[in-house]
């Protein structure tokens, strides 16, 4: 992927593993769902370097789990076939488990504004699911993934993740087993599906690059980034907060502009904004800063 070849941000040596989340996950049963797909997978693999007792991934993507099964061949890792809208399944799943990673989601903007149903079900019915099987099964720790779209959103997808946040730290904020909390990230560099690949296909066919707009401006991660930040959460998880990375914002255009100058501005989706936003107005007048995050209490 030629994501290998950017300079975009500053090399990173490898960390080492956490101490309070090495804490966290000690012998410990984890369960990611969605855990197949480009961040749950990377997820797995990184809570594998832990001393967990277990990691299960439910995800519907069978090939993904041959593959990752296939490929891992860790001794400590179960792959279920199933989808969070399976009750019986996901309770068969939870069974045990100490900490849930949520992360399942239909996610591509396209396909979520012309499947509307099908995305209310997964992302909103799919994870109240999720919740009602983490509270009859009294597990410790739960992490909802969310999305920097769920801020004022324009999107089916947006709105949708902007629910999962609100269930989430409504969920922390009455219960004190499990504890609740949510991850909002941007974007990341390597996840499939993003312009990235989009550009792969296109310098690999000679084509210019398409872009939505010249002046339209994301937030980015680079994979291990996310991951780290997500694990590292999980100890601080308490009463239902969302914790936000401070991240760097780029101008697709100059992203773009790095591997070709030739582009073609190909205009914004439905729903599409130039500038997406890691917080309200509200929140960033009740969030806690700290060195590399805010912490935002909805409750």
């Amino acid at each position: 992927m030629i994501l290998i070849h950017y300079n975009i941000l500053k090399t990173k040596n490898k960390k080492k593993l956490n101490l309070l989340t090495s804490k966290e996950l000690k012998n410990k049963t984890v369960l990611i769902t969605g855990g197949a797909g480009s961040i749950g997978s990377q997820l797995v693999k990184r809570v594998l370097e832990y001393q967990v007792k277990s990691v299960r991934v439910l995800d519907i993507n069978e090939h993904a789990l041959f593959t990752m099964n296939h490929t891992l061949k860790n001794s400590k890792l179960r792959v279920l076939l199933g989808s969070i809208l399976d009750k019986e399944r996901l309770e068969m799943a939870g069974k045990d488990v100490d900490i849930i990673i949520h992360v399942a989601a239909v996610k591509n903007i396209e396909i979520t504004e012309f499947n509307p149903i099908e995305t209310v079900e997964t992302n909103i019915n799919g994870t109240i699911n999720v919740i009602k099987m983490a509270l009859k099964n009294n597990i410790e720790k739960f992490v909802n993934l969310s999305t920097d779209k769920s801020v004022y959103p324009t999107t089916l997808y947006g709105a949708t993740k902007h629910l999962g946040e609100r269930l989430t730290s409504w969920a922390g904020a009455h219960n004190r087993t499990p504890k609740f909390g949510t991850i909002r990230l941007g974007n990341v560099f390597e996840t499939k599906g993003n312009v990235f690949e989009i550009w792969d296909e296109e310098l690999e066919k000679n084509l210019p690059l398409s872009v939505t707009s010249e002046k339209m401006k994301r937030y980015f991660f680079h994979m291990d980034e996310a991951v780290d930040f997500i694990l590292n959460c999980i100890p601080l998880i308490d009463v239902g907060e969302i914790f936000v990375p401070k991240m760097y914002s780029f101008k697709i255009k100059e992203l773009a502009s790095k591997l070709s100058d030739n582009y073609k501005i190909i205009g914004l989706r439905q729903g599409e904004k130039l500038e997406e936003s890691l917080m309200t107005d509200e929140e960033k007048k009740n969030a806690k800063e700290k060195s590399n995050m805010w912490v935002i209490n909805q409750y």
